[in-house]
């Protein structure tokens, strides 16, 4: 490793970012602070990613971002600034896309291509379904939208459609060579009816010679021009796949996929031989030095994670090489400590965060303000389990029928079980998957943990008191086989392939009815609305957040820091403004209602109703306020046309993912167009002047404090436990929605000149619109960990009691190894305390008697506020007053 590993840099490539961009932006993150740039998905993807997670092959670096030499490029210029790199990698799929050659030789051979079982393909399916067309196959053909085209180097046929080329089977070449006018033609023609996967490279260059002849070429091409519309089907029904609407791929489709989308085909790295073909560039980049760890993609898409993980670690050269899985925890789970991983990204770190800084005695509030103007009242936790419900028995269909079937099979091989029959096992599989408190338990042949054994029962005793299905044997059933306990002992591997594909299966049903359903329907107060986050959980006390970093200093001291990804639902300091919102939420009941009386005009009456209704204008006015630029902030008149363009695309992304009035797959365009429309006239000064200034006059003290937490949430992250992971443009504030939002270009020029200015002595509070005072504290922040890294990486964690009248507005820890320690101060819940401020400051005074009790060993010593410069000696308790004086956060890091 180049550095020690003290803090990641998230850039995200394409969408204008090559290898030569970042290789440029190499000595700015260096002198940042940064020790490992952490990439995306790098390899080649299909045709127009704007994200490298439909990886076309993993052998080669992508066109698009500058190739191998862009590649060389960009890591000789890490390394000579002394930066490592992390990787991205994606084992679970790829694309199920004709630029990716492994797939490319399935739609050519079917099961006889050599990499039929690289995917998790039913083989047992008549044909491969491949819903890609945008209106029915029948519609198509009779207007003649498909042709018979001769395929680059005239070696093969490809069938045509949109601007897609799918390769016909050589075989089926027999049925067009034999129409061509010419003996070679027929006798190759013959040749290939014939051939097998072994043997047509031979034929292929054959038949590249011959087109390479204009008489032969112009002869094939007017047989191609002659094919009818009943020639070009019958060509089709030769071929080992079908074309079909890509609203059959949710019920008949005989591929895995990734959740819901069909262009992503699922891999079998559980074989070795897979394995070994899906890291093999990897390997070499690894012995290379090039590549100096990994973050794993969708670690629960896998039948074997940790089988995956300690595989994984035969490629990487010691403990030192960091590897980290993207892993959602629910509740109170852990990441399982006999995986061999570094920990996990950090998505329940931001969960720690929320809960430390939304006011939990406001909760009753803040949930009567929400049901009061939605109508809303349906509780959480009902909510998940119905939306998994639909998740699994509409969206993913096919993934149920295919784990139904196979309980089917497996019940009926047993006289004890042959009676259950196929529906109530159907619905046993919906309601046990409802039911499960996770994402996805890890039972293999090794046996079982006996966390997941309680998860599993767990799950089975919910599914039988929600007595959805009238016989309860078949969830008794579905818990023996998730238990790996067959019917027979000749059962054994169906129950255990039974098992896996259950397990790859309630992780997408999760994720699509929480984060990506309900998440976008039930909004109280959608901080809480986060990837990995808990919107039921309405704030903890500090004791709680410190009980979490002990744990994770204990469990998992190299584990990623996040606050923002390229997957977070919105920007680290939107979600900190937030927080504050739940500060004062009978004002904000005051103020949405005052909005929606003021922007009545803009609402549309419809057909069952309004647009928007009440839920998605509560949505939209706490969107807003979480998004607002701090730049316009006491601006007179600001330009909102950006703002508003970006407000109607999250808008119309958040409607079709809640499902409730229109939907991707079925978008009711009257619905959506009336609340973008709303929210056009909303933020026009034309329209929507009276509503917009009560706006900004409601939410100036919020966003203040806003930024207050923003600052205090990067303080915590810079020094407890945990490497920090900074994700693109959030050194300054980050107020962007969900993705693409999330992936807007940065301003890189603009930052280096904020980097040159935080040199200077000035204060950065003067121009915190800015984001001013959150660089300067990242920087040196980072600075600290950069010439302290075993304080961070090792020391131990330790609470530092608060006494006083505003003590549960303090949070304080510090971090000890030996003589070496670092001391973290910040405000929470201090909304109140910045009454009155200008800045996102507390007055010194208004801590009045307030004092942090330090660790015995601190005193007599000299520390340093790392922001500020100034020297303080410890003598006893310290008063709050004294160490937020000049900068609203601190940490002080000892002398000498």
């Amino acid at each position: 490793m180049t550095t020690p590993f003290t803090a990641t840099y998230r850039l995200q490539f394409r969408n204008g970012m090559t290898f030569e961009r970042a290789a440029d932006l190499a000595g700015y993150l260096a002198a940042l602070g940064i020790s490992h740039l952490y990439a995306p998905p790098i390899f080649a993807a299909a045709p127009g990613s704007t994200h490298g997670y439909d990886v076309a092959r993993n052998d080669r670096f992508d066109d698009a971002l500058g190739g191998e030499e862009g590649f060389v490029r960009l890591s000789d210029a890490l390394k000579r600034e002394g930066l490592g790199l992390i990787l991205d990698f994606v084992p679970n799929h790829m694309a199920a896309n004709e630029a990716n050659p492994w797939w490319h030789s399935v739609l050519e051979w079917g099961r006889q291509s050599p990499y039929a079982r690289h995917f998790d393909i039913d083989w047992s399916a008549p044909r491969l379904l491949l819903p890609v067309l945008g209106e029915p196959y029948g519609t198509m053909i009779e207007r003649g939208e498909f042709a018979v085209t001769q395929a680059p180097g005239a070696g093969g046929f490809d069938l045509a459609f949109y601007d897609r080329t799918l390769p016909l089977t050589p075989p089926s070449y027999a049925r067009i060579l034999d129409r061509v006018d010419h003996r070679e033609a027929k006798a190759l023609g013959e040749a290939f009816a014939e051939t097998t996967a072994g043997s047509a490279a031979e034929l292929k260059g054959e038949l590249a010679r011959l087109a390479g002849d204009q008489a032969f070429r112009a002869k094939i091409d007017e047989t191609l021009d002659a094919l009818s519309a009943q020639d070009i089907h019958a060509l089709h029904e030769a071929q080992p796949w079908r074309l079909a609407h890509w609203r059959l791929g949710r019920e008949a489709l005989s591929y895995r996929r990734f959740f819901e989308i069909s262009d992503l085909v699922c891999l079998r790295v559980e074989d070795p031989a897979v394995f070994e073909d899906v890291h093999a560039r990897l390997r070499v980049l690894i012995d290379e030095g090039r590549v100096d760890g990994l973050r794993i993609d969708h670690i629960d898409g896998l039948a074997d994670p940790k089988g995956y993980l300690e595989r994984l670690r035969g490629l990487c050269p010691g403990k030192a090489f960091p590897v980290f899985v993207e892993k959602i925890l629910e509740g109170s789970e852990e990441p399982r400590r006999d995986w061999p991983m570094s920990g996990t990204t950090g998505y329940e770190f931001i969960t720690a965060l929320a809960r430390l800084f939304v006011d939990r005695a406001q909760r009753a509030d803040m949930t009567e303000a929400y049901e009061g103007f939605t109508g809303d009242r349906v509780a959480f936790d009902r909510q998940i389990a119905e939306c998994k419900r639909e998740i699994l028995s509409r969206n993913l269909a096919s993934e149920l029928d295919v784990l139904t079937e196979r309980a089917v099979a497996i019940a009926s091989g047993s006289l004890k079980t042959r009676d259950l029959g196929r529906d109530s096992l159907r619905q046993a599989i919906v309601e046990f998957i409802a039911a499960l408190p996770v994402y996805r338990t890890y039972v293999d042949g090794n046996g079982i943990d006996p966390l997941d054994r309680v998860l599993i029962g767990q799950a089975a005793r919910s599914a039988r008191t929600a007595r959805r299905i009238d016989n309860p044997a078949a969830i008794d059933f579905i818990e023996r086989l998730a238990l790996l306990e067959p019917p027979e002992p000749s059962l054994k591997d169906e129950v255990e392939a039974f098992a896996v594909r259950l397990q790859q299966t309630s992780g997408p049903v999760m994720a699509k009815g929480a984060e990506d359903t309900v998440y976008y329907r039930y909004n109280r107060l959608i901080a809480l609305n986060e990837v990995g986050g808990a919107p039921d959980v309405f704030g903890a006390s500090c004791e709680v957040f410190h009980v979490a970093m002990a744990r994770r200093q204990a469990n998992e001291p190299d584990g990623l820091s996040a606050t923002a990804t390229h997957d977070t639902k919105r920007g680290e300091d939107a979600r900190a403004r937030l927080y504050a919102l739940s500060e004062m939420p009978q004002q904000w009941c005051a103020a949405t209602e005052r909005w929606s009386a003021m922007n009545a005009a803009f609402r549309r009456r419809l057909e069952g109703g309004v647009a928007p209704d009440r839920a998605d204008e509560w949505l939209f006015y706490q969107a807003l306020a979480g998004v607002w630029p701090a730049e316009l902030i006491g601006e007179e008149r600001p330009d909102l046309e950006p703002l508003c363009a970006r407000m109607r695309a999250f808008m119309e992304k958040a409607l079709r993912e809640a499902k409730r009035r229109t939907s991707w797959t079925d978008q009711a365009a009257a619905y959506e167009e009336a609340v973008t429309e709303f929210v056009r006239q909303a933020l026009s000064w034309s329209t929507g002047a009276a509503f917009l200034s009560d706006f900004a006059a409601t939410c100036a003290p919020l966003w203040r404090a806003g930024a207050l937490n923003g600052l205090s949430q990067l303080a915590i992250k810079l020094t407890a436990p945990g490497v920090p992971d900074i994700y693109q443009g959030s050194e300054v504030w980050d107020f962007s929605l969900v993705d693409p939002d999330n992936r807007r270009p940065v301003d890189f020029t603009r930052l280096a000149e904020m980097a040159e200015a935080s040199t200077a002595t000035t204060d950065p509070m003067n121009d915190w619109q800015s984001g001013a005072p959150k660089f300067a504290l990242l920087r040196a922040g980072l600075r600290l960990r950069g010439e302290r890294p075993e304080l961070f990486s090792q020391g131990v964690y330790r609470a530092l009691k608060v006494r006083g009248r505003f003590a549960d507005n303090v949070l304080a820890f510090a971090r000890l190894k030996g003589p070496d320690m670092a001391i973290t101060v910040v405000p929470r819940l201090a909304l109140s305390l910045l009454a009155g401020a200008r800045h996102p400051h507390i007055e010194p005074s208004r801590w009045q008697d307030t004092v942090v009790e330090l660790p015995g060993s601190a005193a007599g010593r000299e520390f340093v506020d790392v922001v500020t410069g100034e020297t303080m000696e410890i003598n006893g308790p310290v008063a709050v007053e004294r160490m937020l004086a000049r900068f609203p956060v601190a940490i002080l890091a000892s002398a000498g």
